[in-house]
């Protein structure tokens, strides 16, 4: 049997080199290409004609979704796609039945992946089915964000998925590539997922940047006190204590701090 020729495609060069290294543990694949962002993967793909496209949902320049756009029907292979959980991805995908692949990938459901992709190219008319059933997708997915801000965070535990509130989220601390989730009660939840793409997808009346890896909810704000330097401790109603960067700091005297 013939190798399922597999390309990956995502911005952050740790994410590649992991499901590089995944996948060539797997005896049935071969990895013929990598691309750091969305215009390297329609290039790519259109030279090197995959089985199947490992694409990040949000890549600089073009996105997963966009990639799909850029490329004809004739030149779609199949497509699953990486992502942190997203509610409307992920609700758009199941939709129209697009496999994808939760951050952090699972060995186990990357295999799955694989075996399902194998089993796709078996059918004589997956191109066109395939093609179809992205752009259903993609339009759903643009749909539902265009919506307005989320109202839940999904996040992940063991197996299951819990659904947090965006009004009981007192604050997201970024460390490294994770997010660090407390809520109202000190409930703490971890999830994969960039803090400046997080914050673009939450109400801006409600949430105000701490500094460059922290985010407060404005209505669990109990007090402030300046710090030497020009920044600021700021205390929160769940007893949590956050510090706010110079730059911010100046934000925060400007549209908070006065009447």
């Amino acid at each position: 049997m013939n190798k399922l020729r597999i390309l990956i495609a995502d911005d952050e060069r740790p994410a590649r080199a992991f499901l590089t290294s995944a996948l060539s543990s797997m005896d049935n694949v071969e990895v013929v290409a990598e691309a750091e962002n969305g215009s390297d993967a329609v290039e790519k793909i259109i030279e090197l004609k995959p089985d199947l496209a490992l694409l990040d949902l949000q890549m600089p320049e073009l996105s997963g979704i966009d990639v799909i756009r850029a490329l004809k029907k004739n030149q779609t292979p199949l497509v699953a796609f990486v992502t942190a959980f997203d509610q409307y991805a992920v609700q758009a995908f199941e939709l129209n039945a697009i496999d994808y692949l939760l951050k952090p990938v699972e060995n186990s459901r990357l295999r799955e992946t694989i075996q399902r992709a194998a089993e796709r190219l078996e059918q004589s008319d997956w191109r066109e089915v395939e093609t179809e059933r992205l752009r259903s997708a993609a339009a759903v997915y643009d749909e539902s964000r265009s919506s307005g801000f989320i109202e839940r965070i999904p996040v992940k535990r063991k197996d299951e998925i819990y659904l947090v509130p965006v009004a009981e989220v007192a604050s997201i601390v970024a460390d490294g590539e994770l997010l660090h989730i407390t809520t109202a009660d000190n409930q703490r939840f971890l999830i994969n997922y960039r803090l400046k793409d997080l914050e673009a997808r939450l109400d801006p009346r409600m949430f105000v940047r701490l500094s460059r890896g922290a985010i407060a909810n404005l209505g669990m704000i109990d007090r402030i006190a300046p710090l030497p330097g020009g920044t600021y401790l700021i205390h929160m109603s769940n007893g949590q204590e956050l510090s706010s960067s110079r730059l911010q700091s100046k934000i925060l005297r400007t549209e908070l701090l006065k009447l």
